[in-house]
């Protein structure tokens, strides 16, 4: 037997997957021909899915039988290297299949959300030059009369509809790298607050580089080839699923367990029934699993870790002590594709850790003036690859906005946005992302931090913090808040809540504004929407759910007051 990354392997299937891969189909196709009888996709009972309400296991032999006769399929209709592609199936097992045919003849996919708006598809497809659409046949009307309406028209292909035959494309296909590593695996579109979406290009390196570094980090993260059953309650649109964890699963041939989104009710049902070992988790998710009534499987599961980012270290205290295992944080974007993750053993148990970077991953942490920042100093995390091609592994640029792509590449490191801390022994911490930084009278303040400090209110929910415009500090940190069932949005509660967090924040980082919302939206990945919480002509200050704080903070506390 050989030993690979910590791993005991059959020698052949050692040399053929480390070595000669360059592509994500021909990573699946190795673990189809090493392990056919394994299962590569299974999919809990759900009566409310819409699809597979009984549950469904799919082996890698006879995926990899549906996707090379999907892939012939394709060549027949005149596709070819170079052509793209855009999915809308949701969580079906059909994205897979089809991602993955259309990569063994070198075209890429642009997986598409399905919330998207009719404007926004067009964009999206439109923009990326698809000369196809794939959707589920409830879909094909609303595609329609989105793809007719351009020019040229797309073709639109519905699963399981009349015409069974693939249309030809109707658009030339791009030119490509010669190198198969190099060429184009898919186009995620990343969700920005303001203009459009970026199309990022993720190559097969890059999918290959992020399976490699989550398959072999190590520690707590101590994934077992051909055993592991990976519960992922996310969209298949997102890099997580159709990137990160496909890459991952295909490597070590273990089986990924798809949801189509989190449902409190359901998640320990879900993970007991399918067997799941391991799960991924956005921080939205362990508070309200805290928050929700016992369930009877909740301790019968065989979870040996989470992955995810975001908890509250409070809330993962919480979680880990009543559910009986390590939530993960880890760091990673979808430029990055590789991930850093806080896995060693003994874990830090430092509040926002996220790990140590890894081989090949190089950090640096730096001031608004690209300058590195001493050690325990709040700064921007830059990153890059070791060694000549410090890309290498990335994304592979910003699609058709090359300054865009240069601009984040500046002085040869990834700028990514978000503010960490690294301590003298190479931790990392994140303090928050930099658009999320409140700018309070010179004072730096993470709305993450207040987050964290409000969510241990019992009486709520979830929260999110906001800068609101303020004639006296600039801007003025603006909590809103979903209320437990049993409390009342009313101004005694809002004071309630701002003497909770009086106990675990100085002055100057309490809410000076507290409202009430029904809902925080999230996006298909259940991070928080924060532009979306209001409309555009919210006025907070005429609002009857929102409560002024700021006289509470002006007003000087005693201790026996």
């Amino acid at each position: 037997m050989a030993s690979w990354g910590g791993y005991n392997i059959n020698e052949t299937w050692a040399k053929v997957t480390f070595l000669m891969i360059q592509t994500v189909y021909e990573q699946f196709s190795a673990a189809a021909k090493e392990s056919p009888e394994l299962t590569f996709l299974c999919y809990p009972p759900s009566d409310d899915r819409g699809y597979l309400s009984s549950g469904a296991e799919f082996s890698y032999g006879n995926s990899l039988d549906l996707i090379d006769a999907l892939a012939t399929s394709y060549i027949e209709a005149g596709f070819v290297a170079g052509h793209r592609v855009a999915l809308l199936l949701g969580n079906l097992p059909d994205h897979f299949w089809h991602l993955l045919a259309l990569n063994s003849i070198g075209a890429s996919v642009v997986p598409l959300n399905p919330a998207y708006m009719d404007h926004e598809l067009e964009y999206a497809i439109k923009f990326a030059n698809c000369a196809l659409v794939v959707t589920t046949a409830d879909r094909v009307g609303d595609l329609n009369r989105v793809c007719l309406s351009m020019s040229p028209h797309v073709s639109v292909f519905g699963l399981n509809s009349k015409e069974d035959t693939i249309p030809r494309p109707t658009c030339d296909a791009e030119v490509i790298p010669s190198a198969k590593g190099d060429r184009e695996a898919l186009i995620i579109y990343t969700s920005g607050t303001t203009g459009r979406p970026k199309g990022c290009i993720i190559s097969n390196t890059s999918c290959l580089a992020a399976g490699e570094s989550y398959g072999e980090a190590g520690g707590l993260i101590n994934f077992e080839p051909g055993k592991d059953r990976l519960y992922i309650p996310l969209p298949a649109f997102h890099m997580n699923v159709s990137v990160y964890t496909l890459n991952t699963t295909t490597r070590l041939r273990n089986c990924i367990v798809l949801q189509d989104r989190f449902r409190a009710s359901t998640w320990w049902s879900d993970i007991y029934h399918t067997k799941a070992t391991c799960l991924h988790y956005m921080g939205i998710i362990p508070p309200l699993l805290i928050k929700s009534e016992k369930s009877q499987y909740e301790n019968c599961h065989k979870v040996k870790f989470g992955q995810g980012a975001g908890v509250d270290p409070v809330v993962r205290e919480e979680f880990e002590s009543r559910f009986g295992f390590p939530l993960i944080e880890a760091w990673g974007m979808t430029e990055t594709s590789r991930a850093i993750q806080n896995c060693r053993i003994p874990r830090d148990p430092a509040g926002r850790a996220f790990g140590f970077p890894r081989a090949p991953l190089e950090v640096l942490v730096v001031d608004e003036n690209d300058n590195p920042v001493p050690f325990s100093t709040p700064g921007e995390l830059l990153v890059r690859c070791a060694g000549e091609n410090p890309r290498h592994g990335f994304f592979s640029g910003y699609l058709k906005q090359p300054e865009e792509t240069e601009k984040v590449w500046r002085l040869g490191w990834f700028h990514t946005g978000d503010v960490v801390i690294q301590r003298d022994d190479g931790m990392l911490s994140f303090v928050d992302r930099k658009k999320n930084i409140i700018r309070r009278s010179g004072e730096n303040i993470a709305a993450a931090e207040v987050e964290e400090a409000l969510i241990e209110d019992s009486k709520i929910k979830s929260v999110a913090v906001l800068a609101a415009k303020d004639e006296f500090h600039d801007e003025e940190i603006h909590a809103c808040i979903v209320l437990m069932p049993n409390s009342d949005a009313s101004e005694l509660t809002a004071k309630s809540i701002f003497d909770f967090g009086r106990s675990r924040l100085i002055t100057y980082k309490l809410p000076g504004w507290i409202s009430f919302v029904d809902k925080i939206p999230v996006t298909g990945t259940q991070k928080i929407r924060k532009e979306a919480i209001f409309s555009k002509d919210f006025n907070l200050k005429q609002d009857v759910n929102s409560f002024d704080m700021r006289s509470f903070k002006r007003k000087k506390v005693f201790k026996n007051e």
